[in-house]
């Protein structure tokens, strides 16, 4: 039998046919409204007579007290895994410990892969890296195929039946563990995982990578042409239309964010109480670099979830010289569902190519990203699996509400909070009310993960890569929605740290815009007229519009000092733009009021009366990251956490009357 067709056999015997598989197979893919595969409602599933005996842990029994067994085998049938995963996700029986028993209950032989060497395993590059996610290897022993088996990762109950059913399959099965395969994939496979986190976007869709230069720009050097001509022939003329033209630009952007505030339509709902043993595997992706001082607080916030433990599959992403991190997460002593992944040393240090490279050997069929400082509330990975599941397989991705936990911390924190809740409380559910395409906050974004692969995952030459990844799902044909569950975030608190962040996220949403415009027509195909606007105001205009604010500022007090010492009235233009200067402040601190008093901080509001001050240093930021696009575009300026004094969520939690 060749290794394909084994390795297929064995693959159709051992995977789970729901969600809850170790192998993102299309019969795992989530049920869409319509589906016959649509879990039934709670009230319409039978409940378990009795509790199961789980065959899977008789080798194991020996060494545990019966009541721990017997708990193991209720919450087993509860949350439909194996009862080894139950054990081992609470920590009661190690998984190496449990492989070499389960082999030796089975006369099975145990692999220790440290020996393997690559020619033996005859996948491709590619196909290698799935066996971290399917937990099935083929290895060529002389003439024979030998498939070994990490029985964590597969439905341990059915390697079980097969093993002992006596077929020609079960002489060829050998038995792994899962740290043993995962070691082998990472050492053999670091040619491909590499390829995947820093190349594969800017080899196959090379007109969606900033690190992709492309040629055609004549569009823009005859569009520069004429402008320098008329600025010659004309100055003044030139001089008065380029000032009309950015007012306007400036008016349009302001128009933009009054449509999502009038447009905004909140919608809460109760979750749907899905039965855990319906529920996916779900994959939550952690990018960490120099943050040992946070990660005590992200696992406990991780360990808050209400999600099935056996059904998480945890990758925290670190650099190969964040030795600090890793000593701090080696004295959580974490075990399964946490596991470590090692970003390649090659390409630019950026957070998305920590990103991809996890993506790699996620196994969940729906993924989230949180960052090192998120405490995510314990309902939101349902509730996004609700909106994926109420709504048709276009629906791609929902972005949580971010909000800022240490609003008390400063003037610029306040603004920070006002800001957030202007943007993820009122302006970006109003959008998605409209479906039309949004830049995704850097964290608490829940994808499908075939979608995400499909659409070739992060830029990792892009420091804003959320922002770029929500325009190109949109360009897809793919929608995002924001659902209400909240992620709590720490804002830098003072200028320094505010400045490096607000100039990153400046520097990106410049790359996203200029990769994106390569082809204008193509965009506004791809987008709709209306989607093309949004792009342009939202990602482009928000850029120009921080530009050009300082200039403006320092213009209209020239031309009012000047009129004011000559003693004559202010001429009309000036006016003209102070105006849409006021109507701009007005309609940024609106959307941060409402969302203030959503958020009931009210308290900060009084932070909004510096609006014009913000938004002159949210001038200088981007007049840096211009900057530092031309002379260091993929550099990534770190945000230091752990910093924060003051805490939202540590008041509550201390409140006796918090719930």
């Amino acid at each position: 039998m060749a290794y394909r067709d084994l390795g297929g056999a064995v693959l159709d015997r051992l995977r789970r046919d729901d969600w809850g598989a170790a192998t993102p197979a299309p019969s795992i893919i989530p049920a869409l409204p319509g589906d016959r595969r649509v879990a039934p409602p709670l009230w319409h599933r039978p409940a378990h007579p009795t509790i199961p005996r789980c065959p899977e842990i008789d080798c194991i029994r020996h060494l545990l007290p019966p009541g721990v067994v017997a708990l193991a085998e209720l919450r087993a049938a509860e949350v439909g895994v194996g009862a080894d995963r139950v054990l081992i996700a609470a920590g009661a029986i190690n998984a190496e410990t449990y492989a070499v028993a389960l082999a030796a209950s089975l006369d099975i032989a145990f692999e220790s892969l440290t020996d393997r060497s690559r020619d033996e395993c005859p996948l491709s590059d590619d196909r290698l890296i799935e066996a971290a996610t399917t937990g099935l290897l083929p290895f060529v022993v002389g003439k024979d195929v030998n498939i070994l088996v990490a029985p964590c990762l597969v439905d341990s109950r059915r390697l079980v039946e097969v093993a002992t059913s006596g077929a020609d399959i079960a002489r060829r099965i050998r038995i792994t563990s899962t740290a043993q395969l995962q070691d082998f994939v990472a050492r053999c496979g670091s040619r491909e995982i590499e390829h995947r986190a820093v190349e594969w976007l800017r080899t196959e869709q090379p007109e969606f990578s900033a690190c992709t230069r492309h040629p055609n720009h004549r569009a823009s050097a005859i569009l520069a042409a004429v402008a320098a001509l008329a600025a010659v022939v004309a100055p003044m003329t030139t001089l008065t239309a380029a000032e009309l033209a950015l007012g306007a630009i400036f008016l349009a952007w302001t128009g933009l964010r009054l449509l999502g505030l009038l447009s905004e339509r909140l919608v809460r709902r109760r979750p749907r109480s899905f039965a855990d043993d319906w529920l996916p595997v779900y994959s939550i992706v952690v990018p960490l670099y120099r943050e040992a001082a946070a990660v005590k607080d992200l696992v406990a916030a991780l360990h808050r979830l209400n999600y099935p433990m056996e059904k998480l599959d945890i990758k925290l992403a670190l650099e190969p010289d964040d030795h600090e991190t890793r000593e701090a997460l080696a004295g959580l002593r974490l075990g399964p569902p946490f596991e470590i992944v090692i970003a390649p040393e090659v390409g630019p240090r950026t957070k998305p190519k920590a990103l991809n490279a996890a993506l790699s050997l996620v196994r969940g069929s729906f993924l989230v990203v949180f960052d090192a400082e998120d405490r995510p509330e314990p309902d939101q990975l349902r509730l996004a699996l609700e909106a994926f599941v109420a709504a048709d397989e276009r629906l791609a991705c929902v972005q949580a509400r971010l909000t800022i936990d240490n609003a008390a911390d400063s003037w610029l924190s306040r603004l920070f909070a006002a800001e957030y809740a202007g943007l993820f409380d009122v302006f970006l559910p109003g959008l998605a009310a409209w479906r039309l395409p949004l830049p995704l906050g850097g964290s608490s974004n829940h994808f499908r993960t075939a979608v995400l692969r499909r659409v070739g995952a992060w830029d990792p030459y892009n420091v804003t890569e959320d922002a770029d990844l929500g325009m190109r799902l949109a360009r897809f044909g793919y929608r995002t929605a924001v659902i209400p569950s909240t992620t709590y975030e720490e804002a830098p608190a003072r200028f320094a740290p505010w400045l490096r962040q607000r100039t990153r996220w400046f520097k990106g949403w410049m790359q996203t815009w200029l990769v994106h415009t390569r082809s204008p027509l193509r965009l506004a195909d791809d987008l709709g007229l209306a989607g093309f606007a949004v792009f342009q105001l939202l990602v482009g205009g928000t850029v120009l519009a921080a530009l050009i604010h300082s200039l403006f500022a320092v213009l209209l007090v020239w031309q009012f000092a000047t009129a004011w010492f000559a003693d004559a009235a202010p001429p009309l233009m000036p006016g003209f733009y102070a105006a849409i200067l006021i109507a701009g402040y007005l309609i940024s601190a609106a959307l941060g009021l409402i969302g203030l008093a959503r958020r009931r901080l009210l308290s900060c509001a009084w932070a909004l009366l510096l609006m014009p001050v913000y938004w002159l240093l949210l001038s200088l930021a981007a007049w840096r990251a211009l900057f530092q696009l031309l002379r260091d575009p993929y550099r990534w300026e770190k945000t230091e956490h752990g910093l924060a004094r003051t805490s939202r969520l540590a008041g509550r939690a201390r409140s006796p009357i918090s719930s």
